[in-house]
C-alpha cells in the first residue's frame, strides 16, 4: 500500500488554470471476483482556515479502519458541494472488461454531480470519453484530497452493496471478504457454485465454470 499525505497540490495546479469546480474520481471493487465496481465522483469546497475541518483525517480508503471510513464518509457527505455515484454490474464487467466498466462507473457517477465540474482529478485512469480538462495521478487516491474523498465515498458504498448481497446470496461469505478472492471464497465457489454477482470473465471464477463444463461431459461410469 502507498502511503502518503494528501494535499491540494494537484487542485492548486488546476485552480491556477481558471477551473473553478474540480472533481476527484475514484473506484473501488476492481480487482473482486464479484459484486459490481463502483465509482464516486467528489467536488470539494475550496479550503480555508474556518472551512473543512475534517481533512486532518481524509486519507485513501485504504488507509483507514472501517469506523474511521464511516466517520469520513459522513464527513464528506456534508462538507462536499456534489457527490455522485455510479457503477458498473457484473455483466456489464463480463460485457465490457474490466476497464471499460470502470470508466462506464465513473461516467456515471460523473452524470450525478449537480453543478457539474469544470476539471476532473482522477487515480491513474483517464477518461477520453469526457471532454474535460483532467489530471490522472499515480497514486493519487493518496496524494489528492478530492480523490482521497472519492475513494471513501466509493468504498464505503460498495461495501454497503455487497453486505446487502450477503443477505440476498447467504454462504458466500460476501459481508466479509467483499467480494474478493480470498480462501473463503474460493471454498464457497467450489461449495456453492458461481452466482449471478460473480465475474465469469475473471480468472478463478472462470476456471470454475470450465471444470464444471468438462465435468458435466465425462460419461458416466458403466455407460
Amino acid at each position: 500500500m502507498y502511503r502518503a499525505e494528501p494535499t491540494w497540490s494537484a487542485e492548486e495546479d488546476l485552480w491556477a488554470r481558471g477551473l473553478r469546480l474540480l472533481a476527484g474520481l475514484d473506484e473501488a471493487g476492481r480487482g473482486a471476483w464479484a459484486g459490481p465496481v463502483v465509482a464516486s465522483a467528489v467536488i470539494l469546497p475550496r479550503p480555508s482556515p474556518d472551512r473543512l475541518p475534517f481533512l486532518q483525517g481524509l486519507r485513501d480508503s485504504k488507509q483507514l479502519t472501517l469506523r474511521q471510513r464511516e466517520r469520513m464518509y459522513a464527513e464528506v457527505c456534508e462538507s462536499a458541494i456534489a457527490i455522485g455515484v455510479g457503477q458498473a454490474e457484473a455483466q456489464e464487467i463480463d460485457a465490457l472488461g474490466i476497464a471499460r466498466a470502470t470508466r462506464l462507473a465513473m461516467q456515471r457517477a460523473l452524470a450525478q454531480l449537480a453543478p457539474l465540474p469544470d476539471g476532473l482529478l482522477l487515480d491513474y485512469v483517464r477518461l477520453p470519453e469526457v471532454t474535460l480538462p483532467q489530471q490522472s495521478i499515480v497514486h493519487g487516491d493518496a496524494l489528492s484530497y478530492s480523490i482521497a474523498a472519492a475513494s471513501i465515498i466509493a468504498k464505503v458504498t460498495r461495501d454497503r452493496i455487497l453486505r446487502d448481497l450477503d443477505g440476498r446470496l447467504p454462504g458466500y461469505g460476501f459481508a466479509r471478504h467483499k467480494g474478493y478472492g480470498t480462501e473463503s471464497h474460493s471454498a464457497a465457489l467450489q461449495r456453492l457454485g458461481v452466482s449471478d454477482q460473480h465475474r465469469r470473465t475473471f480468472a478463478p471464477v472462470a476456471a470454475l465454470l470450465s471444470d464444471q463444463v468438462e465435468t458435466s461431459q465425462w460419461p458416466e461410469v458403466g455407460a
